[in-house]
């Protein structure tokens, strides 16, 4: 008896499945992306002015140790 419910259980997904591939076909993506930026990256970077910004300051404490 269970068997049978496994087996319509089944059934009704794959009917379910094929009902919607039918009703809502898959849409093909469009291909005519159009580039919104033509400035090269490298570009961008070189023309930024590195003396103006901010240094963070830090302490590095890599190197110490407690035993010595």
């Amino acid at each position: 008896m269970r068997a049978y419910h496994v087996i319509a259980v089944v059934a009704v997904l794959v009917i379910g499945l094929g009902a919607k591939q039918l009703l809502f076909p898959p849409k093909q993506a469009e291909a005519d992306a159009i580039p919104i930026a033509s400035m090269n990256v490298l570009q961008m970077h070189g023309d930024m002015d590195t003396k103006n910004l901010p240094a963070q300051k830090m302490h590095d404490m890599t190197f110490v140790f407690d035993s010595e």
